[in-house]
């Protein structure tokens, strides 16, 4: 058996604790002897989440058990965390098997000094944080969550929930991680590097309408001719101008702006249709099925067919 041991503190994000635990407590529902969750606090008093919700710990952190994978939510607790915790953290996170954070829990370890040396991920918006407080932590802004040996680290809130999994599906394999996933109404096809933020998303929104129009049009028209000599000619503007111009106000070039939507095009076609990869490979404008391959593998490390066969759900009758 397993125990994985949360830690609680006050302003703890709530998701943060009960996403991950749904995960644990579900496989071990299906499959009994495989998990044993716990939370614990400093004092071992309850704590308020950040929403307002009270948890009530098991106990305190001195008497928890040891963990085989002590797991650290995030949440406005993590700003100013109490030293003794990071104290706590710093001897102890050394002794489990596997060592987790969810969203700004990272901040938690790396203040600990357990993420240095590693690479690491936590929420976007506190990525820049991560990396400027603790220049010896290689930090990934954009993975849903990072795995570097014992120690994982996943981005905003509901991606604990896909590390969660991920360690099930370690642990207990995929037939049990799909169950834990279906009861929960979640899908098991989010991989490790699949962006925290959708292309558009992930790109700041012009602020002049021949812009937005161009962004709209890439990301509707993924399979047209979108080289920068064809956009800036819809946007009215010199091929110079208009890169420098987008990359301005999007804080991407026009070329990775089109990487990204015809990467999430392509795998979005993969995951819920049956078209071939030559078929989808020019519907996402990558013209042939080997250059949608390059692009697969230099972003994700894997082929289109291996893409497909990992991550598109299996049929239900």
């Amino acid at each position: 058996m397993r125990t994985v041991l949360v830690v609680l503190f006050d302003a703890v994000q709530s998701l943060d604790v009960t996403g991950p635990t749904e995960v644990f407590a579900g496989a071990e529902t299906g499959r009994a002897g495989s998990y044993r969750v716990r939370t614990a606090s400093l004092d071992g008093a309850p704590v308020r989440t950040s929403s307002g919700l009270t948890l009530v710990p098991d106990g305190t952190l001195a008497e928890a058990p040891a963990p085989h994978t002590l797991l650290v939510p995030g949440g406005r607790g993590t700003r100013r965390p109490d030293p003794r915790l990071t104290d706590w953290l710093r001897e102890h996170g050394p002794r489990a098997d596997r060592l987790v954070s969810v969203c700004t829990g990272a901040l938690l370890l790396a203040r600990a000094g357990l993420l240095d040396g590693r690479r690491a991920t936590t929420h976007w918006a506190y990525c820049d944080r991560l990396a400027r407080d603790h220049p010896a932590v290689r930090v990934d802004p954009d993975p849903i969550y990072v795995r570097d040996g014992r120690v994982s680290t996943s981005a905003g809130v509901t991606s604990g929930i896909d590390l969660a999994l991920a360690l099930v599906e370690e642990d207990l394999g995929r037939e049990a991680a799909l169950t834990v996933a279906r009861h929960l109404v979640v899908f098991l096809r989010r991989p490790g590097n699949q962006a925290q933020f959708s292309a558009q998303l992930a790109a700041q929104t012009a602020r002049r309408e021949p812009l937005r129009e161009v962004q709209q049009w890439i990301t509707e028209r993924p399979g047209e001719d979108l080289r920068v000599e064809a956009l800036a000619a819809r946007a009215r503007l010199s091929p110079r101008h208009f890169a420098r111009a987008f990359q301005a106000e999007t804080g991407v070039t026009p070329g990775r702006y089109v990487d990204r939507v015809r990467l999430e095009h392509a795998r979005r076609l993969l995951e819920d249709t049956p078209d071939g990869v030559a078929e989808i490979s020019r519907a996402c404008g990558y013209g042939t099925p080997e250059a949608m391959r390059r692009a697969f593998l230099r972003a994700l490390g894997a082929a289109p067919a291996e893409y497909r066969r990992r991550f598109r759900p299996a049929p239900t009758h």
